[in-house]
């Protein structure tokens, strides 16, 4: 029985179909990818536009333009109105499912039924949610859709069978961001399934106001390079929204921006690093966010999966500042998790005879994320560029402990828990026996030695100034080796 999931994120609506667990993403023309199709509406005092068609106006008339209401779903007025009367956001939210709807039976067909994932902050208390699901099961009612179910975006986006391995007895974050604001929601397994178990919400931490921060900065710079104000004019500004848009998607190393008047062609090349400062405050509200859930939640941040979605990877310097806040076990969702996870939950739920009975659920089967399976592990040698003579290392070093190599003839590194003189960071524990590296002490050096699955290789001398990096799964870290003379009158320290 065929099945749409649809992905409520005003940053971008995503479809897919599942049809007997064949998957097949559902692409508006022109609109793919995770800020293909925005929860945006235009209105000219006649009728409305839709996503790409209203994104067009966003800067040209920016009053005409509402990216509110899907975060705001109420009975609430909003800007907009039509003959002399305010629209209510809940109003505009019918016209724009009503026009998607349309658009999406055209490109896959009619299906079955519809499964919606919807933002976490949706069903963050019993208030909200009898309120905004109460809503939404209205307008599935007027448009008369076959609804299945309503599913939470993050638990929606773990049952994406396309999603890589991670480590499922870890709590994991799941990191996502609309237009008006930002998510955090921790998953955590129980009974065979995985449990929504906290959430945040970060408010005034979306696309939108990133995206007109990113545009004034560049706007800026590109005034200083060239004595030409993007301001001069909507379209302009438009055109030029269009420009950092595409830099931003791309994930290229720079990016040539071009403005025509007609009398004059202005330039500016951008680089990437420009984009990574002006994506900063809000990539570093992302990592307090998750961090301060987390130790909530957890007490030790470092211990969970963070996993981000597309739209989420898309913004510039994220891994690195996460890595940096010593959040190193990062998973990226594919494209439209929450759409194909949706999908394939849909897949084994009845059609309910009355709409006031669908299913709302806040937790996805085990048996739809990816089994367990062999992660591998990796280690790599970095040479010193020491042009002196090499010098035997009387140390080694990890995360900052040290361990001191002398007096002894074997020396090991490998996961905690395992008899070894120098224990790896805890994410390394389930590599066990085989992370786990021997150095051996022959005719006054060191020489390295890696065994895995009952194999050793033939041994690398070791000096100091060498680096070991090793990975396991999204893990890594450092083993440097160093050499600590003697203090004279004193003596070297040991463990």
């Amino acid at each position: 029985m065929a099945v749409i999931g649809i992905e409520l994120c005003d940053a971008g609506f995503q479809a897919t179909r599942s049809d007997h667990g064949q998957l097949s993403p559902v692409v508006l023309p022109d609109a793919a990818g995770a800020l293909g199709w925005m929860g945006l509406v235009s209105h000219d005092g006649k009728k409305c536009s839709f996503g790409r068609d209203a994104e067009s106006q966003w800067f040209v008339h920016p009053r005409r333009v509402c990216h509110n209401f899907w975060s705001r779903l109420s009975r609430e007025s909003s800007t907009l109105g039509q003959d002399g009367k305010a629209l209510s956001f809940s109003q505009l939210a019918y016209y724009f499912l009503r026009d998607y709807h349309e658009r999406l039976t055209a490109v896959a067909g009619t299906p079955e039924k519809y499964m919606l994932a919807v933002p976490g902050g949706y069903l963050k208390d019993a208030a909200t949610e009898d309120e905004k699901i109460g809503l939404l099961l209205g307008l599935a009612s007027e448009l008369k859709l076959p609804l299945a179910g309503v599913v939470d975006l993050a638990c929606a986006a773990v049952s994406d069978p396309r999603l890589d391995y991670f480590d499922r007895s870890l709590p994991l974050l799941v990191v996502d961001i609309h237009l008006r604001g930002a998510e955090i929601t921790l998953l955590r397994q129980e009974g065979g399934r995985f449990v929504r178990k906290d959430y945040a919400d970060l408010p005034h931490s979306g696309f939108a106001g990133f995206l007109r921060h990113a545009m004034t900065a560049m706007g800026n710079r590109f005034l200083r390079h060239t004595t030409f104000d993007i301001l001069e004019s909507g379209h302009i500004e438009q055109e030029f929204y269009y420009q950092m848009k595409k830099f931003l998607l791309s994930g290229a190393a720079e990016h040539h921006f071009q403005i025509n008047t007609g009398s004059h062609a202005y330039e500016m090349t951008a680089s990437r690093e420009q984009l990574v400062a002006d994506a900063a405050a809000l990539v570093q509200t992302l990592v307090q966010g998750t961090r301060s859930l987390s130790h909530k939640s957890t007490g030790r941040p470092e211990s969970c999966t963070v996993a981000f979605t597309d739209r989420v990877g898309l913004l510039p310097g994220i891994v690195a500042r996460f890595r940096a806040a010593g959040l190193t076990r990062l998973l990226q969702l594919p494209g439209g998790a929450a759409a194909a996870g949706a999908a394939v939950v849909g897949e084994d739920r009845p059609l309910p005879e009355d709409l006031a009975n669908v299913s709302v659920e806040i937790a996805s089967p085990m048996a739809l994320t990816p089994p367990d399976r062999p992660v591998p592990w990796e280690m790599r040698l970095m040479k010193s560029l020491r042009t002196t003579a090499p010098v035997p290392p009387t140390h080694a070093i990890c995360e900052g402990l040290g361990r001191a190599l002398d007096r002894l003839s074997v020396f090991t590194i490998g996961a905690a828990g395992h008899p070894v003189d120098l224990a790896l960071p805890e994410e390394f524990n389930p590599a066990g026996k085989v992370c786990r590296i021997r150095l051996e002490h022959q005719a006054g050096q060191w020489w390295l030695f890696h065994q895995s699955a009952g194999e050793a290789d033939a041994g690398t001398e070791i000096a100091a100034g060498d680096r070991l990096v090793l990975r396991f799964g999204a893990a890594e870290t450092e083993v440097i080796f160093a050499a600590c003379p003697e203090i004279p009158g004193g003596r070297r320290h040991r463990e």
